[in-house]
């Protein structure tokens, strides 16, 4: 059984920047996808960015919306998957999950049905 566990949200003027960091316990976190997800109120859950396991390499993928701004990281040593989001706007306000689920080939990382693990979510507000 995996457990994540995020940290680092939190208010934060616009333009501002914050960084969350996801931490898994169980084993084998080195052939797991990570991913970011985020649900603002009234609206469904939607992929902010992922760092997938396959192809003997990881690979990371961006939602549009964060492209240039966002950057995903995992530390396989620490077990632990980063966003480091930059040059924050209003619409970025939300609840960030982080999920994982074991993979060595490609499947669709923006559908979080694909994930089977997830964490309990840390709340970033951006404020204008």
């Amino acid at each position: 059984q995996v457990q994540l566990v995020e940290s680092g949200g939190g208010l934060v003027q616009t333009g501002g920047s914050l960084r969350l960091s996801c931490v898994a316990s169980g084993r084998a976190f080195e052939s797991y996808s990570m991913a970011w997800f985020r649900q603002a109120p009234g609206k469904e859950r939607e992929f902010v960015a992922a760092t997938t396991c396959h192809d003997s390499g990881y690979h990371t993928f961006y939602a549009d919306s964060v492209k240039g701004r966002f950057t995903i990281a995992r530390d396989n040593a620490k077990s632990t998957v980063n966003l480091q989001m930059n040059s924050l706007k209003p619409e970025d306000t939300a609840d960030y999950y982080c999920a994982s689920t074991p993979s060595n080939y490609y499947f669709d990382y923006d559908n979080p049905t694909r994930y089977d693990y997830w964490g309990q979510g840390t709340q970033v507000t951006v404020s204008s």
